[in-house]
């Protein structure tokens, strides 16, 4: 099996009209500020690379960067902390609650699908919920319902996530993983949704080779 590469993971994306939020990978400090320039700050930077694990945990994460020098700095903290990178990836910085999405090709159901809490939660709460695809719209909620997400997803406490833009990723993920048998394994973490968009953030795509 092998990890696709930034280029192709998101090519995927794009093809499949699955939304992100605004990302580019960069070896050159000067054309990932043009970049962050132009897609407006705040940004975060992410170490990137198939070697690279763990990258919050060794320096290889910095967000909220708002201004030019703090951007300088951050980059070439990254670059100390890891020497054998392709790059830092550059993404607009995205307000929300953090999700989980994904899939695993199964030898005997095929794709299954996966969501649950994101980000640091999703280790702490293993809250998840499983649906062998295709699904539809019904039971796509039906995912969400399953887990404590959909609490944060109604609102619980304060802004709530854009249910059918959620529903909506569901069903093209569901769509993916059915029409690309390659694929072994898909990891969306994490999705950020709010009330007006849902985005994925962090992307990884195995396939077979």
């Amino acid at each position: 099996m092998e990890i696709l590469s930034f280029k192709e993971a998101k090519d995927i994306l794009l093809k499949y009209k699955m939304p992100f939020c605004e990302t580019e990978i960069f070896d050159s400090l000067s054309k990932g500020l043009s970049y962050a320039e132009e897609i407006g700050f705040p940004v975060a930077l992410k170490a990137y690379g198939k070697n690279v694990f763990h990258r919050t945990e060794q320096g290889g994460v910095a967000i909220n960067i708002k201004t030019r020098e703090e951007f300088r700095r951050e980059w070439n903290n990254i670059y100390d902390n890891f020497k054998d990178i392709e790059g830092v990836l550059i993404q607009k910085m995205i307000k929300g609650k953090e999700l989980i999405l994904g899939m695993n090709r199964n030898e005997q159901f095929g794709p299954v699908l996966m969501f649950g809490l994101g980000g640091i939660y999703t280790e702490l709460y293993k809250d998840i919920a499983l649906r062998i695809a295709p699904v539809s719209k019904k039971e796509a909620l039906e995912i969400i319902k399953e887990t404590k997400a959909y609490e944060i997803v109604k609102g619980f406490r304060g802004e709530g996530v854009n249910e059918e833009k959620l529903i909506d990723l569901i069903l093209k993920l569901s769509n993916l993983s059915i029409k690309e048998e390659a694929i072994q394994s898909i990891d969306f973490n994490p999705v950020m949704g709010n009330k007006e968009e849902v985005l994925i953030v962090d992307f990884k795509i195995v396939v077979w080779i």
